[in-house]
């Protein structure tokens, strides 16, 4: 599978940075990641450009948008996700100000990682893991351990 992680913003904390890597390393599928120069301006401002940003770098994917108001999947769920044949997958993550409206009406899926609200850098690394469980459980890889059932 080949897939790209599109985020607003550079992960600069290189503990955080280490971890992204760690669980990306570990997953054999092609994982690319870029990331967007955040934008200036008044919120709404920086919301329309950065949503134009993310919209131009995954032109042609299969657009996952990670928002707080999206479905809530478990490992598995978000597993399958993945697998859905077509275009390859990009998960779109915004930035400080959230997502422009229309990245969300643009999006193929609305994911939300829980009612939470988690700092970007974070929902990075927590994605970085649920990539690599992905993996796990589309592989029968031992990592996953479904408790649940």
């Amino acid at each position: 599978m080949r897939l790209e992680i599109v985020a607003v913003g550079r992960l600069r904390d290189p503990l955080l940075r280490a971890l992204v890597d760690r669980y990306l390393r570990r997953i054999p599928w092609q994982v690319r990641e870029i990331e967007v120069e955040p934008a200036s301006g008044r919120a709404a401002q920086r919301r329309q450009l950065e949503g134009e940003r993310l919209l131009a770098r995954s032109r042609g994917r299969r657009r996952i948008v990670l928002d707080a108001r999206g479905d809530l999947l478990d490992s598995p769920g978000f597993a399958r996700l993945l697998a859905r044949g077509g275009r390859p997958p990009a998960l779109l993550v915004g930035g400080a100000e959230g997502l422009d409206e229309v990245v969300l009406a643009a999006a193929d899926h609305r994911l939300s990682l829980g009612p939470m609200t988690w700092p970007h850098e974070l929902v990075r690394v927590m994605l970085a893991e649920q990539l690599y469980r992905a993996w796990a459980i589309l592989h029968h890889h031992p990592y996953h351990r479904d408790v649940a059932g």
